[in-house]
């Protein structure tokens, strides 16, 4: 495939999942990753005023060297929904963007319902 085919493949499932997002959201809170080759990123932003609540990466979890980046990013989601809780969110709606739902993608959203959040 040509990268302007990858690339346009990309942005049409990200505007179908946001375009299903917006429409049965109502009040509920957005969790957004995003991938990079090196780091995995989530944010819990509010849906009505754009504003990020609270952001985490992989970076800020102490490094164990002998840990598999799954096992890594599924302890990731646990410290993410543990953060939600405190904040006093039991419940978002999931944006995984124009990734497909496996690999870290799936093992993050994991380890987010291991903590008792409900996507």
């Amino acid at each position: 495939m040509t990268d302007k085919k990858v690339s346009f493949n990309r942005e049409r499932r990200k505007r179908k999942i946001r375009t299903r997002i917006k429409a049965y959201s109502g009040d509920k809170l957005r969790l957004s990753v995003f991938r990079s080759n090196k780091h995995f990123y989530a944010q819990l932003i509010d849906i009505k005023s754009g504003k990020t609540i609270f952001a985490l990466s992989d970076m800020k979890l102490k490094d164990n060297r002998k840990e598999k980046l799954s096992e890594k990013i599924k302890r990731l989601g646990k410290e993410f929904g543990k953060k939600m809780l405190e904040k006093g969110v039991q419940e978002a709606v999931f944006d995984r963007s124009f990734y497909k739902f496996h690999g870290l993608v799936k093992n993050f959203v994991q380890g987010v319902k291991e903590a008792g959040i409900k996507i």
